[in-house]
């Protein structure tokens, strides 16, 4: 049967599935009334809601009681209650491509548009959201980190700074797998504090710190290696060379600066769209980060496949011998 375009843009049954991720309805079973009690929903439309669920598959309905299927089950894990429920970060960074046209014919992220402000201060404003971001990237970290701290020479740099390193998910397993490896995360001050934490947590004692700060100011100088991880698809050009210049001046001659990035082609189109839509960002091909590199005054020296669909670009200061 031929694809129908009207069904590749339906928005009821997405919207319908994000709004029981949300509710946390998965987690229940009962008559509509005693779902709407549990999730403080109005049974009349949550009754209508769970009907479509029903026909999408995603719950079963049978004696007047309604309950998961496996496949609604799904939306017990960590990875749907992380990525779908509209009141985190992602979720609802997720609803601003209702306004991907203003995007499409201005070039200005949708995200701005809908919310009044962009993601990032968004998340700035809204401790809730910063959590729930700072969640969502460990979440997305959790099986790359320890591909990442095992696949690349770290032990080569007896100080890291992980530049906009979050809650310190990635320093931490470098750190593990590297016990001569001493390392620092540098971050805005809420995620700063969780990554304290996580360090004093995974008792590394005085091999691992945070610092409070922005990845636009001057950085912590003269560190071995300065990791941008996941960072510079987040931003246009412009800013992506501001990061990329504040890691070669606080570089020694002889540093290096390793960007870890999801290349395009791995990444997808839609995960294009979508950095586009809410931050103004890009994926971007290996030549693309390394002429964006060049211009801020850094050399390609090597590249290295780290995680599935994730690749570590070395970089030196450019004019040094190597």
């Amino acid at each position: 049967m031929d694809q129908s375009i009207l069904a590749l843009a339906d928005l009821a049954t997405p919207m319908a599935i994000r709004v029981a991720a949300t509710l946390g309805l998965a987690d229940h079973e009962g008559t509509a009334a005693e779902l709407a009690s549990a999730t403080g929903a109005s049974p009349a439309a949550l009754a209508r809601l769970l009907d479509h669920l029903v026909t999408a598959g995603v719950f079963a309905f049978e004696s007047g009681r309604y309950r998961p299927t496996d496949l609604g089950a799904q939306l017990r894990t960590e990875a749907a209650k992380v990525l779908l429920d509209i009141n985190r970060a992602g979720g609802r960074a997720d609803l601003a491509f209702a306004d991907l046209l203003g995007t499409i014919t201005t070039g200005e992220p949708a995200y701005e548009r809908r919310y009044g402000r962009g993601f990032w201060a968004d998340i700035d404003a809204e401790p809730r959201l910063r959590r729930s971001f700072d969640a969502q990237m460990g979440w997305r970290f959790r099986d790359h980190a320890p591909r990442i701290a095992g696949r690349f020479a770290w032990s080569r740099f007896p100080r890291i700074v992980d530049v906009g390193g979050g809650d310190g998910v990635l320093l931490a397993e470098i750190l593990r797998a590297h016990p001569e490896v001493r390392g620092e995360v540098l971050d805005l001050a809420p995620s700063a504090t969780a990554a304290a934490e996580r360090f004093a947590a995974a008792g590394f004692g005085d091999r691992a710190s945070a610092v409070a700060g922005s990845f636009f100011d001057p950085l912590p100088p003269a560190a071995d290696a300065y990791v941008l991880s996941d960072i510079l698809h987040d931003w246009d050009d412009d800013h992506a060379a501001r990061i990329l210049t504040r890691c070669r001046e606080a570089a020694d001659p002889s540093g290096t600066v390793v960007v870890i990035e999801p290349l395009h082609e791995a990444a997808g189109t839609a995960m294009d769209l979508f950095m586009l839509m809410c931050f103004g960002g890009r994926e971007r091909t290996p030549a693309e980060l390394e002429t964006l590199a060049a211009d801020s005054g850094l050399v390609l020296r090597e590249t290295v496949a780290v995680s599935d669909g994730r690749t570590a670009l070395e970089f030196g200061v450019a004019g040094r011998e190597w």
